[in-house]
């Protein structure tokens, strides 16, 4: 195509003065002379003549098989098919390969981002309209393969903005043991659908505990494994560096067999690079119930927070000091850096995820949802309206801190390489480290509407990833394992789960689901409770 400058058919839609606004975007108000700007306008309108030419072009796509896996029944469901509030998205069924052996037989839910071809996406919001797929995503196709029936969306927070679960346009959704209470987010509906029993496994995304987190609220097993393990190819990203996918299960075995089925590299996800061939892990076949010759760190700096309340500290001290037993040396450690690990996940993600919503992510190779994109931009007065507040405050923030602090995200990052670094030589001495997943039980859900206070919306997810968050940045694998139940804080009546993560080295998955494997076998975490002066007994042996 010739991108000549005196063709350009779109010299007339280039306002005379548009090098100059452009300029002035970044802070720019001198420098160029009018001679000059006349001649970047006429480079401008040829660059729109190439960016023309390029959206004219057929689009790339890998098109789902729905000849072999067809979907049958798709809905929005009905007040009567809905389970704990507004936990589907959408239902339907997708049936798996009859021969697939890893998954056969097991119901599967896919959290609202992940795409399965002619279901409609709501990403939690309503600010944009709905998008339809045409491709599955990666671990959709590899759980069909492997003998999943794949039963319906789950619905997810709010642009998958929040750790908690009101935030979502299609619906609050409840806790599946105590309605009124908080499931979790971002992977919300997902979650409750399986701590309440109701499916077997939910494929999920993690930007900043967004597995963990609802898994710790709601009872089950969250993995987020090594950064790169499991492809996001189709899925909605809230930025490469910290996007995982991964399960949600009641048992260990699940999240193993789930692992086997869905990861491995995906040649249309450059996150992959250093994962083994798909099909090539073992992690069931290998899993066992010994701990051994372990060695597993209690981090002092995940439990002393002044966050974590006293009783879910105690649960899961109680929690760690059972892999004593079991044959494991357990020790306290400390690794002061940990406690920034808020900070640097929050300027990271506020500046990185702005680029996201904003369409100005770059620098990764992949396969993206075009559809998504266009249903998402441009902004406009009535659609950023309509996003709920923790959404737009990423926005905000982000474009603040963008324009304030030039070289902030350039330190930000080499902090999460020192802190990356300090994990791994501490992985060097520990197999594992543990800490609570939450530094709270479920806090009770917000009636929140439009209009109402920015704050008070915010508030109840606060300080939830204060031990999740940092390990989105630096990549470790991490499972959130139900470890037994802590009263609320509202209402001491009400017995809400408590999680216990496991955090391991780099490609180490392994070794987090064979402890989390014997601590379960030994254990039924639904009958855990602390006696009468056990926790502090516990807190003087650290």
């Amino acid at each position: 195509m010739s991108v000549f400058i005196d063709s350009s058919s779109s010299a007339n839609l280039v306002p005379e003065d548009e090098v100059k606004t452009l300029l002035s975007i970044i802070g720019v108000t001198e420098g160029i002379s009018k001679a000059d700007s006349s001649e970047y306008r006429q480079l401008l309108a040829a660059i729109h003549d190439v960016a023309k030419h390029v959206l004219d072009l057929p689009d790339y796509l890998v098109r789902a098989n729905t000849g072999k896996y067809p979907r049958e029944r798709i809905r929005r469901p009905s007040s009567s098919e809905q389970d704990f509030g507004n936990a589907w998205a959408h239902r339907f069924l997708i049936r798996g390969n009859p021969e697939g052996q890893l998954l056969k037989g097991k119901t599967v839910c896919l959290k609202d981002n992940i795409a399965a071809a002619g279901v409609p996406q709501f990403f939690g919001t309503d600010a944009i309209t709905a998008w339809t797929p045409s491709s599955d995503a990666t671990i959709v196709t590899r759980a069909l393969d492997a003998g999943a029936n794949i039963v319906g969306t789950t619905v997810c927070e709010n642009f998958c903005n929040s750790t908690s679960s009101f935030t979502s346009a299609q619906g609050t959704v409840q806790n599946p043991w105590a309605e009124g209470f908080s499931a979790g987010g971002s992977t919300s509906g997902g979650s409750a659908l399986v701590g309440g029993g109701v499916v077997d496994i939910a494929l999920g995304a993690d930007q900043g505990g967004s597995i963990r987190v609802p898994s710790s609220f709601c009872g089950c097993v969250g993995f987020k494994a090594t950064h790169g393990l499991v492809p996001y190819t189709g899925m909605s990203s809230g930025d490469a560096i910290n996007d995982h996918a991964g399960p949600v299960a009641r048992t260990v075995t699940d999240i193993a067999l789930c692992l086997d089925a869905i990861s491995g590299r995906d040649d249309y996800d450059d996150r992959t690079l250093g994962a083994p061939a798909h099909g090539w892990t073992n992690y069931t076949k290998r899993l066992q119930a010994s701990v051994s010759g372990v060695k597993i760190g209690i981090l002092a700096e995940g439990f002393e927070h002044r966050l974590v309340t006293e009783s879910v500290k105690e649960i899961v001290l109680k929690a760690a000091f059972e892999f004593s037993r079991l044959g494991a040396t357990v020790e306290k450690v400390s690794l002061p850096l940990h406690l920034e690990g808020p900070a640097i996940w929050t300027i990271q993600q506020r500046i990185a995820g702005t680029m996201g919503l904003l369409g100005l992510a770059h620098g990764r190779r992949g396969l993206f949802s075009t559809a998504f994109e266009a249903a998402r931009g441009p902004w406009t007065n009535e659609s950023f309206s309509k996003l709920f507040p923790s959404t737009k405050n990423t926005i905000i923030n982000g474009l603040s801190l963008m324009k304030g602090y030039p070289g902030l995200y350039a330190k930000t990052m080499n902090i999460a390489q020192q802190q990356r670094d300090l994990y791994e030589k501490l992985f060097q001495e520990y197999d594992l480290i543990v800490m609570p997943t939450t530094p709270f039980v479920a806090p009770s859900n917000l009636e929140w509407k439009h209009g109402d206070s920015p704050i008070a919306a915010l508030k109840p997810s606060m300080g939830i990833t204060i031990n999740t968050a940092i390990f989105n940045v630096t990549g470790h694998p991490a499972m959130s394992l139900p470890v037994g139940f802590a009263p609320s804080g509202e209402d001491p009546s009400v017995k809400l789960p408590v999680g216990m993560q496991l955090v391991g080295g780099l490609w180490q998955d392994q070794k987090i689901l064979d402890a989390a494997f014997a601590w379960e076998s030994a254990n039924d975490w639904r009958e855990i409770s602390l006696s009468e002066g056990e926790g502090r007994k516990l807190s003087l042996k650290l």
